[in-house]
């Protein structure tokens, strides 16, 4: 993995974007990446065209840009935690220490964040990602405010906060240690093993009544894996280390995430028994969502990787959410509508009975100790 630190102003994010704008002619899979290409933001005012002049030019642009480089860039947050109101998330507060995702896993919804930046959804969404360099300061005055009140965050939600980039700005396991100073609740979902390095901090929380861990698994074949989701860990990684963090008192628990019709959905029943085996205690899923420029970024890979079957794939997601590709409305984003989803709904809730997964306990808030502001002058007293 070849990673670039870039500079921490507004500008640095343009100039690193348009060092990597010139997209190759033709769409191709690229190893190490999810995305195939640089898809436009719903937000962008040009873009950038290839023309084949006779000279061989396309071919080698496309030569240039089959292993873009991975570029950080630091920045500062003016605040850390999110809110959300939505009748369909388990919880109303979360925080993420990264923007962007090198993970790279094609079905990503929140690669449309990505625009807001005037960065690409598509390649620049797993090769332009953002540290929060003060995250864990920002965290620390919000548990000091007097205003504050404690329930439990989601940590990582809109990317992964154990993505690779972790092993260096530590950025999760800072936040974690301002939860435990604080003995704040949260859960985790991730789609890395990397989680155990943190295990010193989070069996101790687990003890209390304070963390449970979620481990995102979209498929046990290990090479559609590298396909979809290629720099996430690979199945039997995530496996072992929820194993790991289950017999350490941590209570786990599995997603299977997204579910893709004619793709992954035929390992459903697999997924869960695996996961049953190695610790997890509930289970959940989350049928395929395609929210604005994941549409284009999901058909192009379609297109690449399945092509004799990318238009029945589409016929079943369109069947599930109303003629459409996607339907955002609560309560149907997650799961979908029609036969065809309620045939999964049917095999979810079955499967998950007979294994006896159950619901894992509830995070406490009781316990909150509110932070001190931090002072110039230190602690006197």
């Amino acid at each position: 993995m070849r990673n670039r630190v870039a500079g921490a102003e507004t500008g640095d994010r343009h100039t690193a974007r348009m060092s990597s704008r010139a997209p190759p002619p033709v769409p191709v899979a690229r190893k190490g990446r999810g995305s195939a290409s640089w898809v436009a933001g719903r937000f962008e005012k040009r873009a950038a065209v290839a023309e084949d002049d006779g000279w061989d030019a396309l071919q080698l642009l496309q030569d240039d840009a089959v292993s873009p480089d991975t570029v950080v860039t630091e920045e500062r947050a003016r605040s850390i935690v999110s809110r959300n109101d939505s009748p369909d998330i388990g919880f109303s507060q979360s925080v993420n220490p990264y923007r962007g995702c090198e993970h790279g896993c094609v079905y990503c919804f929140a690669r449309p964040s990505h625009a807001y930046l005037d960065l690409s959804p598509g390649l620049d969404f797993e090769t332009r990602l953002f540290a929060k360099t003060n995250a864990a300061e920002r965290l620390r005055a919000e548990f000091a405010r007097p205003g504050y009140v404690c329930s439990p965050i989601a940590l990582g939600i809109n990317t992964d906060g154990y993505q690779p980039i972790e092993r260096r700005y530590r950025l999760t396991r800072a936040l974690i240690e301002v939860m435990a100073e604080a003995r704040h609740p949260f859960s985790i979902v991730t789609k890395s093993a990397n989680v155990v390095r943190d295990l010193d901090l989070l069996a101790p929380m687990a003890a209390d009544g304070l963390v449970t861990v979620h481990f995102s698994v979209t498929s046990l074949d290990n090479r559609l894996s590298a396909r979809m989701e290629p720099r996430a860990a690979a199945p039997h990684a995530r496996l072992r280390a929820m194993r790991t963090l289950h017999e350490a008192g941590v209570p786990v628990g599995v997603i299977v995430a997204p579910v893709v019709p004619a793709i992954t959905d035929h390992e459903l029943e697999a997924i869960l028994a695996a996961a049953r085996e190695a610790g997890a205690g509930s289970a959940g899923y989350v049928l395929l969502r395609l929210p604005h420029e994941l549409k284009a970024v999901w058909r192009e890979w379609l297109e690449l990787h399945y092509p004799e079957r990318a238009a029945h794939v589409m016929s079943l997601l369109q069947q599930m959410h109303g003629g459409r590709d996607y339907d955002s409305s609560f309560g149907h984003r997650m799961r979908g509508l029609g036969p065809f989803a309620d045939l999964i709904a049917a095999r979810f809730a079955r499967t998950r009975r007979a294994l006896g997964f159950a619901r894992l306990p509830p995070l406490r808030t009781d316990r909150f100790v509110p932070l001190r502001k931090a002072s110039p002058q230190g602690e006197l007293f």
